[in-house]
């Protein structure tokens, strides 16, 4: 495998590295303004469109008990901001980050947060359950993933849902490398060797695997990043195929992941290869697995996941049937329509800026363009399906709207309301 071997030896023993590790070097970076990040998710619909991406047969309420399973310095904090009608908790096994988290809910007042010293292992001594698990970054640091994976499943409500990242194999090989690389030359996580270690990060060679990944992620640049990435004790990746693996072992069923775009085989340039109609025809894992071998660069896997004996279908969006007819879209937060340099016979380009990767644009014409405006949180796909129906060039109208907002829900565009 190219990722590092992981830690072996007792478990405690690597989670007390594991702490102590971040005892020293907080990550992310600890930030004490959250102004910015309030205002804006001050609007009930990005938050509403978030809840369907999760949750799209249920109806939004706002009021939700929420796990943020190793929070950092901020990340319980910010969800208690953007949720406050809902009641947060955040664990960590770090006081350091703990207390910083402190501070911001200080700050900002967070009645509705509170806050434990406790690794994901042990999340049952909460004694509580949540309708939605938060755990970034963190399930790939543990001495047994498959543990704390099983946990946060313990605490999760039947009809709850799970947001989950863990690193991607094939785009960290760089970093496994000079993992590797740091290791042999004993760097430290002092501050010498971190302003050392960047330095020589700019000295590589074009050609070397992680160059993508220090083009990509700008904050290679700080120390905090560079200790995370390359100095962590410990560390593992998952390919697709692993990743089902583990989620299935731990009774835990994948939904989707939370940008999808990149895996599927209709999107972007992999559908214009000569491979597009057999990828097509595999299985929905398959097709998955393919398109990460085929994009080489991943870095992360982030999901969204649940209980395998949910009473309902978690992720039951369909464009078969009529179903879909009663669907409510919803933008997304962070897609954009560009109206420059768009290609022949476009009048704009929509793009999902959480997208890494260029060839996920979409080119909409001048019919699609008045669909894509039509979405106001509360109209039907039926019901804007008579824009289409109105154009004397669209003689089905119905049909040219399902297939556009199909569309749409693949590039990531939109989520739909679908609990009506």
């Amino acid at each position: 495998m190219s990722q590092k071997e992981p830690q072996r030896g007792n478990p405690a023993d690597v989670s007390d590295l594991v702490r102590n590790f971040y005892e020293r070097l907080p990550y992310p970076a600890p930030i004490t303004d959250l102004d910015r990040y309030r205002d804006t998710w001050m609007n009930p619909e990005r938050r509403r469109a978030l809840f369907h991406l999760l949750f799209p047969t249920e109806r939004y309420s706002g009021e939700q008990e929420i796990l943020v399973a190793g929070c950092g310095t901020s990340q319980a904090a910010k969800y208690a901001l953007r949720e406050p009608a809902s009641r947060v908790t955040g664990i960590d096994v770090s006081e350091t980050s703990l207390h910083y988290t402190k501070e911001l809910k200080r700050k900002y007042g967070l009645k509705n947060l509170e806050l434990h010293q406790l690794p994901v292992e042990r999340v049952e001594e909460l004694g509580k359950t949540f309708d939605h698990v938060i755990c970034t970054g963190v399930l790939h640091h543990l001495a047994d993933p498959d543990m704390g994976l099983r946990a946060l499943g313990s605490v999760l409500k039947p009809q709850g849902a799970m947001h989950l990242m863990v690193y991607a194999e094939y785009g960290r090989a760089g970093i496994y490398m000079m993992q590797e690389y740091s290791r042999l030359l004993e760097v430290s996580a002092s501050p010498e060797d971190l302003r050392d270690l960047g330095t020589t990060l700019t000295a590589l060679p074009p050609g070397h695997p992680i160059a993508f990944l220090l083009d990509q992620a700008k904050d290679f640049s700080h120390p905090d990043a560079l200790a995370d990435a390359l100095l962590h004790p410990q560390d593992r990746a998952y390919t697709v195929p692993q990743l089902h693996a583990w989620l299935q072992r731990c009774g835990i069923s994948f939904g989707r992941w939370f940008e999808q775009a990149p895996y599927l085989p209709q999107c972007g340039v992999v559908a214009q290869t000569p491979h597009a109609a057999r990828l097509a025809a595999l299985p929905a894992p398959s097709q998955h697995a393919a398109v990460e071998l085929f994009r080489g660069t991943m870095t992360k896997h982030n999901f969204i996941a649940y209980r395998d004996d949910r009473s309902e279908e978690s992720q039951p969006i369909r464009f078969d049937g009529d179903r879909w007819r009663h669907y409510v879209p919803l933008r997304l937060p962070w897609t954009v329509d560009v109206r420059e340099r768009v290609p022949p016979g476009a009048v704009a380009v929509l793009i999902n800026r959480a997208h890494t990767y260029t060839d996920l644009i979409l080119p909409i014409n001048a019919v699609q363009e008045r669909l894509f405006g039509a979405i106001d949180g509360t109209r039907t796909i039926g019901e804007i399906s008579r824009i289409a129906a109105d154009d004397s060039k669209e003689k089905d109208g119905l049909e040219f709207t399902r297939a556009f907002f199909e569309q749409l829900w693949w590039y990531d565009q939109v989520v739909f309301d679908a609990s009506h």
